[in-house]
């Protein structure tokens, strides 16, 4: 039977033979390529049931295996080894050990939602793409991305102040990630903004920066977002088998 899609066969589980003749015919080379039998015996039956609980992974039930999310997808056509379909394939087989071979792509999708709109099942692949990165981050397969870090730090203001405040959120992600706080790109920037920005502008923003000012009123909601966020914490954690020694964010307490 011929091997299709033959880049998804690692190749150690290939075998060839260079010299190998059957009744007089020679097939040595890709005529006697086989794929060698083996046993998987690292199942993780609740691989699905941990993606669907986290954002993104609800639907990835639905999936029927049609390809259209591989297909339409715009890493894939530079980069074939991005197999959206071949990743949800592992996740519903619980076949973790697979999954985590790909572990340093799976991050790289744009969601630029190309397969989500092609998906004839709802399975809306590009959330199951961040739920997956995300599972991989809270159970410590690799590192907290930059992206999470800028999330979880516009969140927290967000459910702190009730607003945003650019400087902020800027400086805390570049101290976050490791990154100077003064480089060629931010100093442009901040001369386009003293040039062409209105002063009452700049004057607001510099307070704002200061003195860090709340939304009015902001207790009650703020309270609202903090319980629901802990109940969605605590429900992610039961579904991943999280102790509490997992922030529910990639970090360690």
């Amino acid at each position: 039977m011929a091997i299709h899609e033959k880049h998804l066969i690692r190749p150690e589980n290939l075998a060839t033979h260079d010299n190998l003749v059957i009744d007089g015919v020679d097939v040595s080379g890709d005529w006697s390529t086989f794929i060698r039998t083996r046993a998987v015996s690292d199942y993780n039956e609740d691989l699905q049931v941990e993606i669907a609980a986290l954002p993104g992974g609800e639907y990835i039930h639905r999936c029927w295996q049609c390809g259209s999310c591989t297909n339409a997808c715009t890493v894939n056509e530079l980069n074939p080894d991005f197999n959206p379909r071949y990743w949800i394939y592992l996740i519903r087989m619980g076949y973790e050990s697979e999954l985590l071979r790909d572990k340093d792509i799976i991050w790289q999708c744009v969601s630029c939602n190309k397969c989500t709109s092609a998906c004839p099942r709802d399975v809306v692949p590009e959330g199951v793409m961040k739920a997956t990165a995300h599972w991989l981050e809270l159970k410590g397969h690799t590192a907290t991305s930059p992206s999470t870090d800028f999330d979880e730090i516009f969140a927290s203001q967000v459910f702190h102040k009730g607003k945003i405040e650019d400087g902020s959120i800027l400086t805390g992600f570049m101290k976050r990630s490791g990154q100077p706080l003064i480089q060629d790109w931010l100093i442009e920037m901040i001369k386009g903004m003293l040039r062409d920005l209105p002063i009452r502008f700049l004057f607001n923003m510099g307070w704002a920066t200061l003195f860090h000012p709340k939304t009015k009123n902001w207790g009650k909601a703020r309270a609202a977002i903090e319980e629901y966020v802990a109940e969605r914490d605590e429900a992610h954690r039961i579904a991943l088998k999280l102790d509490k020694s997992v922030d529910l964010h990639g970090h360690h307490n």
